[in-house]
């Protein structure tokens, strides 16, 4: 079990001794990171972190279960001083907070109604030799099961001649997930688990590859969670489990119709009110309160 150290915070063959200097603002990012992992207690088992190649392209796939996923992912592949480029909704871009560090970073931006250039942008990522980070689901899988995966995980590795890397998170949607408000409880623990390289075959159609990285996908999952040295602390507390080991999470099936408007990239938003109507709308709770 690991927790960030300081001397790991500060040291500077973090990402060897010639880091490009383009990288500048990812490696800071790195760090500030570890600095919240080591304040926050995060207890982490990283385990298959020498099956990220030391050089050349690779597709890191995983599930998908946090918002904090691609934080974890990328902390497997320290060991081996890579940055994984991730491929992300575009809104996150368009954030006035998130949308410069995503792109200081060199993430890749996907529209979900047209993600061909989003598609493009990865295989030449791979082709330059980068890692690239995929959550094929799509969106964060409310059951925390592996649901269906989107086929351009593998048709980007079969156009780019890459190898895919499949992966597991586990535990993170103990912090933060979808639906659920945000819980910055410490010594969390972490798992991480990746899988030994899946090579595109020689003339291997996208459907083949797919059903390959789904199955090693599932057993990475079912991995992370037999193994998860944590368990819940009452019955309460059985949310992040899912159904089939005694949790309360939805079901597969449930979680498909919760899920659907986000895989579609077309989830129903509220209207925003303005400054003034939240200001009067928070002053008439105070005086109902009363």
């Amino acid at each position: 079990m690991y927790t960030a150290r300081w001397v790991d915070v500060v040291r500077k063959d973090l990402l060897g001794p010639r880091p490009d200097p383009r990288d500048r603002p990812y490696r800071l990012i790195i760090r500030l990171a570890l600095l919240v992992f080591r304040l926050l207690g995060f207890r982490f088992d990283v385990r298959g972190a020498e099956h990220v190649p030391a050089s050349g392209g690779a597709v890191l796939c995983s599930n998908h279960v946090s918002y904090l996923d691609f934080t974890f992912l990328g902390l497997a592949a320290l060991p081996r001083r890579r940055l994984v480029r991730f491929m992300a909704k575009a809104s996150v871009f368009q954030h006035r907070f998130s949308g410069p560090f995503m792109r200081a970073m060199q993430h890749i931006p996907v529209d979900r109604k047209a993600g061909a250039a989003a598609f493009e942008h990865a295989v030449r990522a791979l082709k330059d030799g980068q890692v690239v980070g995929v959550f094929p689901e799509a969106t964060i899988s409310s059951s925390f099961m592996v649901k269906d995966l989107k086929a351009g995980v593998a048709r980007m590795a079969i156009d780019a001649g890459v190898p895919v890397i499949p992966a597991a998170v586990w535990g993170g949607q103990r912090i933060a997930t979808k639906n659920l408000p945000v819980h910055l409880r410490r010594n969390v623990a972490i798992t991480v688990v990746l899988g030994e390289p899946i090579v595109p075959g020689p003339g291997e159609k996208t459907q083949q590859l797919l059903r390959r990285i789904r199955a090693a996908m599932e057993a990475l999952v079912d991995e992370a969670q037999r193994s998860y040295p944590q368990q819940p602390a009452g019955p309460e507390d059985r949310w992040w489990l899912p159904a089939h080991l005694g949790g309360s999470a939805p079901t597969p099936e449930d979680a498909a119709q919760l899920d659907v408007h986000d895989v579609r990239g077309a989830a129903p938003r509220p209207p925003r009110r303005r400054p003034l109507a939240r200001l009067r709308a928070g002053l008439a709770r105070r005086r109902a309160a009363r």
